[in-house]
């Protein structure tokens, strides 16, 4: 439910926000706080993880750079441009600590970061992966993104969650691209990092493995013309050369707790899987690029995977926004 509302405010006169997300509707936000309050109440800088209204389970942080947020945009091409930074699977929160390198990028390139947190344990004690097939018996963590995306709209009207810039590794890499599927209009460019478990652009199978159901499971429909529309970089590490398990592992892991996100084993390295995926892209007629890391294994916080992540976003915000302004 949207509520359409009117705030006067002293010292911004009278602002008309069109909607309002499900238990905001008391949110301190950057369009009701004085601009010389905006860092005391935490809307510049770090912004406390905190739970998403719309799904307690889920939560989220935010990093906003004080020195680029442009309060209260009337146009899309002033809002600061919004990287979405999905976890692996050990859901290391490491990305928005204030030393940890990737702030400074945002200060840098002049970028909010999000970085949502889906919990283990969501369909079970043992469940570590449910957020990476985007549909499961409780959750459609599609949806819970898209949910606080409105929240961080509503919140900073000034940054633009209309067309993010969408990042993960591992883990986050199976997120991402199952999410680009789905939501392909909300997404101007991502980097799909090492995905060990990746869903191709077949017809003939079901997901998660193809997206011959998708319209049954998502009510939705996978545009081509769309997903061609959005900047597409893969990036694997080149020493990415590991199995996950071996064979009997899979074996045993079924039998113990079936196939409960109908994923199939893993029997080859994270770099084949990355070159397959990028090589069914290729012939579906969606473009793409892959880099390859030099010297670089399965490692998020290898300096050089994340400045292959970051040079390609960084890139495509500059573009846009070149492009937006008319240059």
């Amino acid at each position: 439910m949207r509520l359409n509302i009117t705030i006067t405010l002293a010292f911004l006169g009278s602002i008309t926000l069109a909607s309002i997300p499900p238990g905001m509707e008391d949110a301190l936000t950057t369009s009701n706080v004085p601009a010389e309050y905006l860092e005391y109440v935490f809307l510049l800088g770090d912004f406390p993880i905190i739970q998403s209204r719309s799904d307690p389970r889920v939560s989220y942080g935010v990093y906003v750079p004080k020195d680029h947020y442009n309060e209260v945009s009337n146009s899309t091409q002033d809002k600061l441009p919004l990287l979405v930074n999905i976890h692996g699977t050990s859901r290391r929160m490491t990305a928005l600590q204030v030393d940890d390198q990737l702030p400074k990028f945002a200060d840098e390139i002049g970028c909010a970061v999000l970085a949502p947190l889906f919990p283990a344990g969501v369909e079970g004690p043992n469940d570590i992966s449910s957020y990476k097939v985007l549909h499961t018996a409780s959750l459609r963590s599609d949806l819970a993104l898209l949910d606080i995306l409105d929240e961080v709209a509503y919140r900073w009207p000034g940054i633009d969650t209309a067309h993010i810039y969408l990042a993960g590794f591992s883990g986050g890499g199976q997120f991402a691209h199952r999410f680009l599927y789905l939501h392909p209009d909300r997404v101007a460019a991502a980097s799909i990092g090492a995905p060990g478990r990746v869903t191709y652009p077949d017809e003939s199978k079901s997901w998660p493995q193809g997206i011959s159901n998708v319209g049954e499971i998502f009510n939705t429909a996978v545009n081509m013309t769309k997903l061609n529309e959005v900047s597409l970089q893969f990036v694997i590490g080149e020493k990415d050369t590991e199995i996950h398990g071996s064979s009997k592992f899979w074996e045993w892991l079924e039998e113990v707790m079936g196939s409960a996100d109908d994923l199939p084993p893993m029997n080859e390295s994270r770099l084949d899987t990355v070159k397959k995926l990028r090589d069914t892209w290729t012939a579906a007629g969606l473009d793409s690029l892959l880099t390859i890391v030099p010297g670089v294994a399965h490692d998020s916080e290898d300096l050089a995977m994340r400045q292959a992540l970051w040079k390609f976003l960084g890139d495509q915000m500059r573009t846009r926004r070149s492009e937006s302004h008319g240059h």
